[in-house]
């Protein structure tokens, strides 16, 4: 066998490619403008946010209109405090919970939108 070395590798280039950079966030500049479009995505943020805003109220509507039947049914100062204390007031803090994180995820998915990401 012959002790020459292996043939030395060249790599192959062609002219460099110029990339054409994208639009820089379009979305924002149609919001910015007062678009048709950018009108229709606030428009869009708005009625989600309107939704979450009716959903919690009247979840808190039907829990504060069924707590006087409640206290009528009970007739007792201990089982009032009870409903009240044991109740009423986590189901309030979770209505309040579930809107906020409703609220947030709507803006995400609003600035999801508008920075060009895709959503989840």
């Amino acid at each position: 066998m012959s002790a020459e070395p292996p043939p030395r590798r060249e790599t192959v280039t062609g002219e460099p490619r110029r990339v054409r950079p994208l639009p820089r966030h379009r979305t924002q500049s149609e919001i910015d403008e007062r678009t048709a479009l950018g009108d229709a995505y606030v428009r869009s943020l708005m009625r989600g946010q309107l939704r979450a805003g009716l959903g919690a109220f009247t979840l808190v509507a039907l829990l504060a209109g069924t707590l006087p039947l409640a206290f009528t049914a009970l007739r007792s100062d201990l089982a009032v405090w009870v409903v009240l204390g044991l109740c009423a007031y986590p189901l309030l803090v979770a209505v309040a919970w579930w809107y906020v994180r409703r609220a947030e995820r709507n803006e995400q998915d609003f600035a999801r939108l508008v920075e060009g990401r895709p959503a989840r």
